[in-house]
């Protein structure tokens, strides 16, 4: 598919990744049909070059006509929402409406594709905490995921299972996965402004017991560019989008607040952080694992931008 131009239908345009997305697109000459469920926002993309739509994506006869009204060659999915998060302590409540859009929503963009005649389909994920929290710190997409997950974060794990298993399974498609690291970069928690950012400002965010939890990070500009080495690419399957470089907290939570001028973070000991962040915020501060970007840079032919979060940190501040 490399070096021509195609139709391409972008849901959720608007959201961290989309934002990046679309004008990457638009400026490799793709058509660029862009969806978003805030009105106002619509104005915006079509100040892009995009063409704008909106769209719930929990409606599957919106979605349907509205792919098929486009008659794309390859379809997007990067919804989501996540405004904000408030507690990783009810992980799932947050992310309730996103794991609908995991699957009813891909559920819908599988089935507009199949009627639309839409060959090549797109789909974020999420890797990081979603890895079996055993073994090595790193892990490959062959690794398994995690079976005893937090109870407060099963439901999400859930929703990531069944969005990969209807992408692997969906007749006449071909399947993408993106499984996306922590996002940073504009428009993120780790940006200047950002929630994170100012909670490590006040020492708000502390390291949480020994801090060995490992972080695969990505830069949104390198989201938006292993996006488009995807639509590109005849490959299908499951690609962990991270930087070169995991690492604990107790690495890069320190490195953060020195970046932005802020005092080290505390440290609280996990039963604290227990009562705190709740089993989730704990486990990703002590527990999970990382995830290697190798077989994205094989098959895909994708290199980040920011190859580590140190450089990235530092371009960000």
């Amino acid at each position: 598919m490399k070096e021509r131009n195609m139709k391409i239908f972008v849901a959720g345009a608007t959201g961290a990744v989309g934002k990046q997305l679309v004008p990457l697109l638009i400026s490799k000459g793709h058509h660029v049909v862009a969806t978003t469920r805030t009105a106002g926002k619509t104005e915006a993309l079509r100040a892009l070059g995009a063409e704008a739509i909106e769209l719930d994506g929990l409606n599957r006869n919106a979605v349907i006509d509205a792919v098929v009204a486009s008659r794309p060659e390859a379809i997007v999915h990067q919804m989501t929402a996540l405004a904000s998060m408030r507690s990783l302590k009810n992980f799932d409540e947050e992310f309730a409406v996103t794991n609908r859009l995991r699957t009813e929503g891909t559920e819908h963009l599988i089935a507009a594709a199949q009627a639309a005649g839409t060959r090549k389909l797109v789909v974020q994920s999420y890797t990081g905490w979603p890895n079996a929290r055993t073994g090595g710190p790193v892990k490959t997409e062959d690794d398994p995921l995690d079976t005893t997950p937090p109870k407060k974060m099963s439901r999400s794990l859930v929703a990531m299972r069944e969005l990969e298993r209807l992408v692997a399974s969906a007749n006449g498609v071909q399947g993408t996965v993106l499984r996306y690291g922590n996002f940073y970069g504009p428009g993120t928690a780790f940006s200047p402004d950002g929630e994170i950012t100012r909670m490590v400002r006040r020492r708000q965010f502390p390291i949480i017991g020994s801090g060995a939890g490992i972080w695969s990070f990505i830069h949104m500009d390198d989201t938006a560019a292993a996006a488009l080495a995807a639509i590109e690419s005849n490959a299908s399957g499951v690609f962990n989008i991270v930087d070169d470089e995991p690492a604990a907290v107790s690495v890069w939570l320190p490195e953060l607040a020195k970046t932005i001028g802020a005092k080290p973070p505390r440290r609280i000991p996990a039963w604290l952080g227990r009562l705190v962040m709740g089993e989730s915020g704990v486990s990703m501060m002590t527990q999970v694992r990382g995830s290697s970007n190798a077989k994205a840079k094989r098959v895909l032919g994708w290199q980040p931008i920011y190859p580590s979060w140190r450089q990235g940190f530092l371009d960000s501040k």
